[in-house]
């Protein structure tokens, strides 16, 4: 009987030892996919809706005063305004947004220097300019009534005595500067 007992456990505690492992949703295998939802309705205002898209930007500064930006509540500050701005800024960027009356996000321009910068982006640049190096970037980012606006880097690069200037999108396509 004590060995039944001692079996049983030692079936038991494995099976419980097995439960933690990682082995259908794992997404680094592939099974499934893992997508960011291209936009956050902040809040509702009557019929209307705010809609900030974010981007998820690889620069872990960028993504911080983003959320911080998607969690800022109103309030009663807008009360007796046509519009109201807000302000956030972070050593190295900011990002401003204008609300309507009603509480409506309307635009967001976000403006950042020395961030990091996607893959897509550095792969771009170093297969079109070869020998060339990356000396200061710059992430502008605009939305209006939930439309992008703008959504580039400003690159300036710089290969011995010459440098040039270049817009790029984060889809690594060079718009200027070839």
């Amino acid at each position: 009987m004590k060995a039944y007992i001692i079996v049983f456990l030692f079936l038991g505690l494995t099976n419980l030892s097995y439960s933690q492992n990682k082995t259908e949703l794992d997404p680094s295998d592939g099974n499934i996919s893992i997508e960011n939802l291209p936009a956050v309705v902040i809040k509702s205002v009557g019929d209307d809706f705010s809609v900030y898209i974010t981007d998820r930007n690889s620069d872990p500064k960028v993504r911080k005063l983003q959320d911080r930006f998607i969690a800022y509540d109103l309030g009663k500050n807008l009360e007796g305004y046509e519009t109201y701005l807000v302000y956030m800024e972070i050593k190295g960027g900011a990002l401003t947004a204008t609300y309507d009356e009603k509480g409506k996000l309307i635009r967001v321009v976000e403006n950042y220097v020395n961030v990091k910068l996607p893959a897509k982006v550095f792969y771009s640049v170093y297969k079109n300019f070869p020998g060339w190096e990356i000396i200061n970037d710059k992430y502008l980012y605009s939305q209006e009534n939930g439309d992008i606006l703008k959504k580039e880097y400003n690159l300036k690069i710089k290969k011995g005595n010459e440098t040039k200037r270049l817009t790029v999108r984060p889809n690594g396509e060079i718009i200027s500067g070839m």
